[in-house]
């Protein structure tokens, strides 16, 4: 039985002034002691240390183990003795997760490797903590009645396509593989779920498309012309430095609740997708599609090298298309991106029995 209501705290209250300003002075501490966000010789803080406040952070049906989360209640549970209000914003891709996290309208995000990079190599400071998924996640998708057969076949034609989401860099890398550019096409910017919509309804010609709404698309007959799945990045966790640094044990506390899910979501698949299936309003066998078949959450959630190296092809790509003005923005990011260390100090028991 689910113990939170998938529709509640979506509008949560704005960010507290007093955080902003414990942020700048935390951020200018740092600057005068050296001292790295969450990287210290004894580790990320116990849970034990929370002494109140807000935790913010997301949940996203690209991200099963946030809902099973938000759903079971575990951080609420945890943090509620030491006077911890945890708070869930929606997040519609990983273009709106990093907005959010740029504003300090949420502390920790669900973001595409792709994404995560982009923002870190034009400035927004934030870090990977966790690896929630290997998905494949991306492909181009187009109706059941259209001609288009492959990538070539795009020339001339309109293609649906969030910006600064993987399923954007999936349109650029399989465009540069077919021998084609972005000024071979049409792209029309539109959120993810307006970009289905665009499809079905025939204003483009295809969709750059992202589950779980792109398998609810096939479920009404659209098709994914192409697939790749080396052009999926990674699905990261990502959190604001200035967060990291004045509430390092709240950011334990989720990813400790993140590795808890992993352990919950292998243990009860069923139960996953269902969870999906009423955030998403999927039909169920979809949602199993989703979760069985094109989300890999068994992955090593530490982020390093397997992540790096994926990124350190993409970056190019970032700079050629002029979302990052230089390589060397993108180099400078990919080197100061990722933070295993709270990976490394999670302790899933620390949350309590699952129920």
């Amino acid at each position: 039985m689910n113990r939170r209501s998938h529709l509640s705290h979506l509008y949560p209250l704005p960010r507290r002034t007093p955080r902003i300003l414990a942020a700048v002075a935390a951020a200018a501490a740092l600057t005068l002691t050296g001292c790295v966000a969450g990287e210290d010789t004894t580790g990320a803080s116990s849970v034990k240390d929370a002494d109140g406040g807000t935790l913010t952070l997301d949940f996203a049906t690209y991200n099963p183990l946030s809902l099973i989360i938000k759903d079971q209640g575990w951080l609420e549970d945890a943090l509620a003795d030491d006077g911890v209000t945890v708070e869930w914003v929606q997040s519609a891709g990983s273009n709106k997760a990093n907005e959010n996290l740029r504003s300090g309208a949420i502390d920790v995000g669900s973001t595409a490797g792709s994404a995560a990079l982009l923002n870190r190599a034009n400035g927004s400071p934030i870090k990977v903590i966790d690896v929630f998924s290997q998905p494949e996640w991306s492909a181009l998708v187009v109706g059941p009645d259209s001609g288009i057969s492959s990538v070539a076949d795009l020339a001339g034609k309109s293609v649906a396509a969030t910006k600064g989401t993987d399923p954007y860099f999936f349109l650029v890398q399989a465009l540069d593989e077919a021998g084609l550019a972005l000024s071979d096409i049409t792209v029309e910017q539109l959120q993810h779920a307006d970009g289905r919509a665009a499809l079905e309804n025939g204003s483009v010609d295809a969709w750059a498309g992202l589950d779980p709404i792109m398998a609810g698309a096939e479920q009404n007959g659209s098709r994914l012309a192409y697939r790749n799945l080396d052009f999926n990045t990674y699905g990261l966790l990502a959190a604001n430095e200035s967060f990291l640094s004045e509430d390092p044990e709240q950011a334990q506390a989720v990813v400790n609740a993140y590795e808890k899910a992993r352990a919950w979501a292998a243990a009860n698949p069923d139960e996953t997708a269902q969870i999906l299936a009423d955030v998403a309003g999927l039909d169920p066998a979809v949602a199993k599609t989703v979760i069985g078949e094109r989300s890999n959450l068994d992955v090593d959630p530490a982020p390093g090298e397997a992540q790096r190296s994926v990124l350190a092809k993409i970056g190019p790509t970032l700079v050629e298309t002029g979302d990052v003005a230089s390589q060397e923005q993108v180099d400078d990011a990919l080197a100061s991106l990722l933070d295993d260390s709270y990976v490394r100090n999670a302790d899933p028991d620390s949350l309590g029995a699952s129920s």
